[in-house]
């Protein structure tokens, strides 16, 4: 068995440089060989120098290709059709696995016979977190037991591995028309509908650098206008969606003032559910919250 992992970058030469290092030392239980193809999704190659010298002193194949349209979906299918072997692996620029990552995911695999395996994403701090975002838990995301089968709306491709003959067809491809982000909810949502089974793996961690900016009460409260237009996007039954968001807008707003009282916390807690919300409804009126992202 060969594995290839991929990792698409843009502009994060340091993070992707400490990603590299690390998967220089990746254990395989001697179940199969791997080799790393990074994608630069920057047209004057920043990601270069880092690839060169991770080259350096290792036997480890590093390849590297340039997307020079800025565009996340076609840079992953850049990456799935460099990908050699049976298995293709995503993981992004900014994380870094435990040495066993790979083989956690590879023995989950085995063991289930899935189209995948999904692994968790925890997160990585390298400053003192504010106690707000410590109390809510705002960078973990949700963990299952090995081997339980994702919906495709608790799916991500920062930690995963794929059957390659899965992606061997076209149609199965990332939807270029996905330029910066929601290209792999669109993925595995397509996938599954055709009757694709994709599950978790436990063991197989990743953990993801949240920079300083990530801890700014501004830059999450526009991150969850953004999640909730994605996910406004993503929905089936949209009448449905947009009722349920104006129902929890008016509750959450209303209620907003009085969690103030009971802790910091709690009020931004609900405040970010709130815009979440208040994205799905700016999508149904056509407002193209990633278009205006800078001036929020």
């Amino acid at each position: 068995m060969h594995l290839t992992v991929c990792i698409i970058t843009f502009k994060r030469p340091k993070l992707l440089g400490r990603l590299l290092e690390g998967l220089k030392s990746l254990e395989t239980g001697g179940q199969f060989s791997y080799s790393v193809v990074v994608v630069d999704n920057d047209r004057e190659e920043s990601a270069k120098p880092a690839v060169v010298l991770a080259r350096s002193g290792t036997e480890l194949q590093f390849d590297y290709h340039v997307e020079p349209e800025k565009n996340l979906a076609l840079a992953r299918n850049r990456a799935l059709r460099a990908a050699r072997g049976d298995f293709a692996a995503f993981i992004d620029d900014d994380e870094f696995p435990i040495q066993a990552w790979l083989l956690e995911l590879y023995r989950a695999w085995c063991k289930f016979q899935p189209d995948g395996v999904l692994g968790p994403v925890e997160p990585h701090f390298e400053v003192e977190v504010p106690g707000w975002v410590r109390k809510i838990g705002l960078f973990h995301h949700p963990r299952y037991k090995t081997g339980y089968v994702l919906s495709w709306n608790e799916t991500r491709t920062g930690n995963v591995l794929l059957k390659r003959s899965l992606v061997e067809c076209e149609s199965n491809l990332f939807d270029p028309k996905f330029v910066t982000h929601g290209e792999d909810k669109d993925f595995f949502k397509r996938l599954i509908g055709k009757g694709h089974k994709f599950i978790w793996c436990d063991e197989a961690i990743a953990y993801e650098t949240q920079p300083v900016e990530r801890l700014a009460r501004k830059y999450q409260l526009r991150r969850a206008l953004l999640r909730g237009s994605i996910a406004y996007g993503h929905a089936q039954a949209k009448i449905p969606a947009v009722l349920t968001s104006l129902v929890a807008v008016g509750l959450y707003t209303v209620a907003l003032p009085f969690l103030q009282i009971f802790g910091h916390h709690y009020f931004m807690k609900y405040l970010i559910k709130d815009c979440d919300h208040i994205g799905r409804i700016l999508a149904c009126l056509g407002y193209k919250v990633e278009k205006h992202m800078k001036s929020l």
